[in-house]
């Protein structure tokens, strides 16, 4: 990506609906795969903030469908990227410290991604 692109989580289930598709969705199928009572036009509000924000592209069919312009893995990335500079002044090691200092990472966890570690540097 070249540039930040920030969505909200409203429009990240659309998103997430159209990468786990892999293919085209109309407004109504993804509004069914969301598994949420929005509103038709609520889909439709968050289809065009995609559309306006450059993250989706539509074609025109017998209805219009839409693919989201970035892959998941891409996305994931650059906010992870957001992330860390913006809470851990872009250390990941300061990242690993809090996430250690807070708990949240089990002692299998620990050894889990020290195998990692291992396994792919």
């Amino acid at each position: 990506m070249d540039k930040k692109i920030t969505v909200s989580d409203a429009e990240l289930e659309v998103l997430e609906a159209l990468w786990s598709a892999g293919t085209a969705l109309n407004a109504s199928e993804i509004r069914t795969r969301l598994c949420k009572s929005w509103e038709r036009t609520t889909v439709l509000t968050l289809i065009q903030r995609l559309l306006k924000k450059g993250v989706v592209i539509q074609e025109k069919r017998d209805v219009y469908y839409y693919l989201p312009c970035i892959k998941r893995e891409e996305y994931i990335r650059e906010e992870t990227k957001s992330f860390v500079d913006k809470f851990f002044k872009g250390s990941s090691r300061n990242l690993a410290a809090a996430l250690v200092d807070s708990e949240a990472l089990s002692k299998e966890d620990i050894e889990e991604l020290r195998d990692y570690f291992n396994q792919n540097c």
